[in-house]
């Protein structure tokens, strides 16, 4: 049945997947403090979709294949597309579970909805030429190289550890399941969707094909955001707000930013490339798409007075 929508705005919410625990049982526990920051916002009438990183998880899923395998030498292999998939469902199940879980507790008529995603990428992105993306467990020279003569994959030495799996991460180019997350949302659900950028796909003309690759989260949250017509786009990090000269006498936090700014700290090489700057990146890429949105980046704790205005750094066109 349809639920009554909020009164409020639009919001695209994109968490981290290392805020969620390296185990199950870990998460579980950590999803409840999630659920009440997002029922916090529900409350208030803010209309949600929430997207979540999954590098732990995917990780954790390959390495107890390849440990199975390596033991008894008959468990199959799971392909990445399908272990992206297999953290999108228990993920988004332990996500949408608490959420239910804290509507009910407050008497709020809403529910949840986990929609399985796929984002179609193109065969053509550059990044396919240079996969650098670490994933599954670690495996000796000889290993890797019969692996890689088996199966074709990818394989790089990482950081004197031993040697991985690395695929690609291209830029997202649609949503596939995108038309069911907006009827979803428009009837009032709190969705949850786009899981690790969502499972990266080919559009053939025989169909869509799964393709072993990694989609940045926040990328594919701010696609979605911009489809959308979302209000807004809400990065959570660490954080309360982004900083410049981070962890130096000089450090400053930004209450604001526009893209042209945003740009010249770039540029200045004021964001670190394995944590902040992507978030900037696919704020910069949401409101451009998107000049009437604002992107947000806040902590969890902090989301709520973010989408206030009360805190967090904003991104503008």
């Amino acid at each position: 049945m349809p639920y009554e929508k909020g009164s409020g705005p639009s919001v695209v919410i994109a968490l981290g997947g290392n805020a969620l625990g390296n185990t199950p049982q870990e998460q579980l526990e950590l999803v409840k403090a999630t659920a009440k920051n997002i029922v916090d916002m529900v409350g208030e009438g803010i209309n949600v979709v929430v997207s979540h990183g999954n590098g732990p998880q995917v990780g954790m899923i390959n390495n107890a294949f390849a440990y199975a395998f390596a033991h008894d030498g008959k468990t199959p292999e799971m392909p990445f597309p399908e272990a992206g998939a297999m953290s999108q469902g228990y993920i988004g199940y332990q996500l949408s579970q608490a959420i239910l879980n804290d509507l009910r507790e407050r008497g709020i008529m809403r529910s949840t909805a986990n929609v399985i995603t796929q984002t179609v990428v193109n065969p053509k992105d550059p990044a396919f030429q240079n996969p650098t993306k670490p994933v599954g467990g670690f495996l000796t020279e000889e290993e890797a190289a019969a692996k890689a003569s088996e199966t074709g994959w990818t394989y790089k030495e990482d950081a004197g550890r031993g040697w991985r799996q690395v695929v690609a991460s291209p830029k997202p180019v649609r949503i596939v399941e995108f038309d069911a997350v907006k009827d979803l949302m428009d009837d009032g659900y709190v969705v949850v969707s786009t899981g690790g950028g969502g499972v990266p796909v080919f559009e053939t003309p025989e169909g869509y094909v799964g393709v072993p690759a990694v989609i940045d989260k926040d990328r594919s949250s701010a696609k979605l955001a911009a489809d959308f017509g979302a209000d807004m786009l809400v990065i959570l990090t660490a954080v309360e707000k982004v900083c410049v000269n981070f962890g130096k006498p000089d450090q400053a936090q930004i209450d604001t930013m526009t893209v042209a700014e945003a740009e010249e700290f770039i540029a200045q090489g004021q964001f670190a490339p394995g944590s902040m700057l992507p978030k900037v990146e696919a704020c910069i890429e949401y409101v451009r798409a998107y000049p009437e949105g604002k992107a947000l980046i806040t902590s969890l704790e902090c989301a709520a007075a973010g989408i206030e205005g009360k805190t967090g750094t904003v991104i503008t066109a």
